[in-house]
C-alpha cells in the first residue's frame, strides 16, 4: 500500500547537468536521465542532523550521505569525479537554502569586518570541466590523466592531516632530539609518498611503443624513479587541471577603505551548509 502522504514529500527544486557529463562514474553509480539533467532535492532534517556530525563530517560519509539523499541518482557518492563535486554540493545548498548565501569577509588592509552576498548561480554558471583528453608527452612516452573521486580525495587529505598533525606536535615532544629528527623525516617522507600516491591515482594509463600501462602499482613505482624534469611536468599538469576545475576567488571591495581583494569559498559542510540568519 503506497503512503498516502507522498504527495507531500520533497520535491526536486533545481536540476542541474554535471560538468563530466557523467564520465569517470563506475558502471552502476550514476543514473543519467535522457535529458542530461540530474533532479536535486532540498535536504531533510535527517541530512542536517548527517552534516552536524563530527565524526561524519571527518570521514566524508556525511557528504556521502547528504549526495545520495538529495541527488538520488547518484547511487554511490564515492565514486563523485572532482570535477563534479563542486556542482553538486552548490545545487544541494541552493535547493535547501535559496541561492543567495551570506559570508563574512575582512580587509586585509583595514581589518574592516563586514557581511556580504553572494547569487550561487553565478558560481554555478561559472564551473567548467577541464580538458581531461589533453595528455602529456614525453620523448616516446604519452601519459593521460583522469580526476580524483570524492574517496581519492577525503582519503588523501585525511592522510595529510595526519601527517600535518604530527608535524605540528613533533617540535614540542619530549622525545630526544635524534629521536625528533627521525621523526620528522619519516612524516616528510610519509608526505612525499601521498603527494605521489595522488598523482599516480591521476593518471589513467601510461603510453609507450610497447604497451599500455594502466596498472597503479606500475605507475606509482615509476613516479618514484622517473627523472625530475618529467616528475615535475606531470605534478605541474595535474595541478593545473584541478585548479581549472575550482571555484575562482571572488573579487571584492573593501566599502571602508575601497581596498580590492580576493577571498576564496569553501564548501565545507560545516559553514556552506549553515543556513542564512
Amino acid at each position: 500500500m503506497s503512503n498516502p502522504l507522498s504527495q507531500y514529500f520533497r520535491q526536486p527544486s533545481i536540476y542541474i547537468k554535471l560538468p563530466s557529463q557523467g564520465q569517470n562514474y563506475p558502471s552502476g553509480t550514476l543514473v543519467i536521465p535522457a535529458n542530461g539533467e540530474l533532479p536535486v532535492y532540498p535536504m531533510t532534517a535527517i541530512d542536517e542532523i548527517t552534516y552536524r556530525t563530527p565524526d561524519a563530517l571527518f570521514n566524508g560519509q556525511a557528504t556521502v550521505n547528504v549526495i545520495q539523499s538529495c541527488v538520488p541518482n547518484i547511487k554511490d557518492a564515492w565514486a563523485v569525479p572532482s570535477i563534479d563535486l563542486d556542482t553538486i554540493l552548490i545545487a544541494i545548498r541552493i535547493a535547501s537554502y535559496g541561492h543567495d548565501m551570506e559570508f563574512a569577509t575582512t580587509c586585509p588592509a583595514c581589518q574592516d569586518t563586514t557581511e556580504r552576498s553572494i547569487d550561487l548561480r553565478t558560481m554555478l554558471d561559472a564551473l567548467r570541466a577541464p580538458d581531461y583528453a589533453a595528455h602529456v608527452s614525453h620523448g616516446d612516452l604519452s601519459i593521460y590523466f583522469r580526476p580524483l573521486n570524492y574517496k581519492n580525495l577525503n582519503d588523501n587529505s585525511a592522510l595529510q592531516y595526519e601527517q600535518q598533525k604530527l608535524l605540528q606536535v613533533i617540535p614540542d615532544s619530549t622525545i630526544s632530539e635524534a629521536d625528533k629528527m627521525t621523526a620528522l623525516t619519516q612524516a616528510f617522507k610519509s608526505l612525499t609518498e601521498i603527494t605521489i600516491r595522488s598523482l599516480a591515482i591521476s593518471i589513467t594509463a601510461i603510453k609507450t611503443p610497447q604497451a599500455l600501462v594502466s596498472e597503479p602499482a606500475h605507475i606509482e613505482e615509476f613516479l618514484k624513479n622517473c627523472e625530475r624534469d618529467l616528475f615535475n611536468q606531470i605534478r605541474d599538469h595535474v595541478l593545473q587541471l584541478r585548479e581549472q576545475s575550482e571555484l575562482q576567488p571572488l573579487k571584492l571591495e573593501c566599502t571602508a577603505c575601497n581596498h580590492q581583494y580576493q577571498q576564496a569559498l569553501t564548501l565545507d559542510m560545516a559553514s556552506f551548509f549553515a543556513p542564512a540568519s
